[in-house]
Parts: C-alpha cells; structure tokens; sequence
C-alpha cells in the first residue's frame, strides 16, 4: 500500500485472533452456541497486530504468538514486525512463536521480543533456540529477546508506536495488558489493580476479555466487562477472548451502542 507523504498519521489495531484458548471451534466440542453459517463466529487464538502508518511508511508491532499464528500473518498479509510483545506465557499466547522465522528469513534481522521476567523465563525454557543457537545446530537465532520496562517506544518507518505496560491478574497468574496511545488491549484478565484501572479511563478504544455470560475463575465474563467499560467510559469498546458459549450476533444484539464483539480480521483506526 502507498501511503501518501503528507497523509495524517493513523494508528490501526487489528484483531488476528479473538477465541478463547481453544478457539472457536473447538477440538471434539464443536462450535457451542456459535451459528457456524456466520464467519465472524470462526475464531483463532486471542493475538493483535498493531501498526502506525505515516508518510514515512508503516511501523508493525504484534501482541502474542498464537498457535494460529501462521494463517493470522499470511490473512493480514504481513511483510515485516519491528517488534513483539507478549501478555503473558500461556501456550494459547506463546506456541506460535516459530512461525515467525519466515519473516526473519525475509528482513534478514532478528525480531526484537519484549515480554517480562517470568515470561522470559518461560520462553527460553520452552524455545530457547530462537533466542541462541542450540549446541550442534546450525540454524542461527530468529529472536532477540528484551526486557518490558512499565513504558517504552517502538519505532519503524511509519513513526513511534508508544508501548505502557499495564499489571493484572489472570486467576493466580501474572499478565499484562497494554495501552499504545489511546488504544488498551486486555485479552487474559481476572483482575485489574487499581493502578493499571487508572490507566483505562477515557480511551479511545478499550479491547477487553469477555471470556463467557457465566463467571470464570481467570477471565472475565460479558459482566464483568461491561461494568469496567460503564466505570472507564471509553469511546468504543470491542469484547474479545470469546468463548463457545458468545455467538456473535446474539451478544451483538444486546450490547450497548459503544460495545461491539470482536471477529477474525476486525480493523479499528485511531488517529496516532
């Protein structure tokens, strides 16, 4: 795409994936309450692609390696990535992470990774040979693994994507939530400390776990998500992280204006 030079910066969140761990549908369960007629009930594992486009070009960040990550990057035809953040260390979060070594092929630079200590920990535990070469491999590393300060800068060509971390409990576990401008995204929450609660107020866009109708010892449930939406009052809310139980059109249905579900594919765009 040709981006005109003096064309006014814009901030675009695309969902790549909104379902549940499991997605939607699911292995030997099926599609739930989900009319599997309509596409936007079709749903790969929670990850977000964030990017800055400006005259100068287009800085592409994504949020999460989900096991679906090779159909998630092919469908939004996505050519490099300045970066990657990571919520936390779940397999539905993390598992994809290998497909991201056709992109590294492609730049001929590694992926700067940016996830917290624990999450580091796993990764290297887990997928130590794409952060350094293995002894008796000749395959070199695709990822360079970096510490998440509470708040930093992504830069590409399309201009500075500003990143703040945002702490909350996912159950008896550590996550992060992320605020990039105007824009906050919380796929995996339980809890949100007062701190980062502060952080939600009067956004732009708030994209939030609404895991199921029916409470949930680690996620979010439509109520829960709804109060925190009525409490922060953002412009426009989106519910992702959805469940078998969350047809899309039935919970469109009965949402307030502001609130819509998330589905595979959805585009928002901010001015940056």
């Amino acid at each position: 795409m040709t981006v005109s030079v003096d064309a006014p910066a814009s901030l675009t969140l695309r969902i790549l994936g909104c379902g549940s761990s499991g997605g939607v549908p699911r292995v030997a369960s099926g599609w739930g309450a989900c009319n599997p007629e309509d596409p936007r009930n079709r749903r790969r594992r929670c990850s977000i692609l964030v990017e800055r486009v400006s005259g100068g070009g287009r800085t592409t960040v994504l949020v999460d390696t989900s096991p679906d990550l090779r159909e998630q990057l092919l469908d939004a035809d996505v050519q490099r990535l300045d970066a990657v953040l990571y919520t936390h260390a779940h397999a539905d979060h993390t598992h994809g992470i290998d497909d991201l070594r056709p992109l590294v092929i492609t730049m001929r630079a590694r992926i700067p990774v940016y996830a917290d200590t624990l999450t580091r920990s796993l990764l290297t535990t887990r997928f130590g040979y794409c952060f350094e070469t293995p002894p008796g491999s000749a395959y070199p590393p695709i990822l360079d693994l970096r510490d998440l300060p509470p708040a930093l800068t992504l830069d590409g060509p399309g201009g500075p994507i500003p990143v703040e971390s945002l702490p909350v409990e996912h159950g008896t576990e550590a996550a992060l939530g992320f605020r990039f401008g105007s824009a906050a995204y919380m796929p995996d929450v339980s809890l949100i400390p007062a701190a980062s609660r502060a952080r939600l107020h009067g956004l732009d866009l708030l994209i939030i776990d609404a895991l199921r109708d029916t409470p949930h010892p680690t996620h979010f449930s439509v109520s829960d998500a709804l109060a925190l939406i009525a409490e922060t009052k953002p412009r426009r809310a989106v519910l992702t992280n959805l469940h078998t139980d969350l047809d899309y059109a039935a919970l469109a249905e009965r949402l307030p204006a502001s609130v819509v579900p998330a589905y595979d594919g959805m585009t928002l765009t901010l001015d940056a």
